[in-house]
């Protein structure tokens, strides 16, 4: 499997998982789920200005800045949907700083090169890939009012 296009961090995290055993990759959710940072006070009272992803079973809600050509998100689930925040934690993790060519890059069948798919059902798959869906359309979008192509 070659990550070469992905963002170093998310290759490293696509990396960790590929290798690891089943019974790991849940925990290893757990880990991002706790790692995805709380939304900071000035978006707290403004979430309803946030891109809701409303194809996830949990309330997802998704905002971006484009800073000197990279992207920097803000994502807020929570606390009691863990596989969700987890995913979320490994978007976050991966693609923020990014710039939108990497972002437009990564496949949406990522869950695939993570190993979830064999611990995750179909419906959170779907609504884990409509996130990831939501961040590139939010990269696209800056690029294309930012300057920078993204293909």
């Amino acid at each position: 499997m070659t990550t070469s296009a992905y963002p170093d961090a998310l290759a490293e995290v696509v990396e960790l998982f590929s290798t690891a055993p089943r019974q790991d990759k849940l925990a290893y959710l757990l880990e991002f789920a706790e790692g995805l940072p709380d939304l900071p006070t000035r978006l707290q009272a403004a979430r309803e200005r946030m891109e809701q992803v409303h194809e996830c079973q949990s309330p997802v809600f998704l905002q971006s800045e484009y800073q000197e050509g990279h992207v920097v998100y803000f994502i807020d689930v929570p606390r009691e949907a863990p596989t969700v925040r987890g995913f979320a934690g490994i978007l976050y993790e991966g693609l923020n700083n990014a710039t939108p060519a990497q972002i437009a890059a990564v496949p949406l069948n990522l869950y695939e090169k993570l190993g979830l798919g064999d611990v995750l059902s179909p419906l959170r798959l779907r609504g884990l890939t409509a996130l990831l869906g939501a961040m590139q359309r939010q990269a696209a979008r800056h690029a294309a009012e930012g300057g920078e192509g993204v293909g």
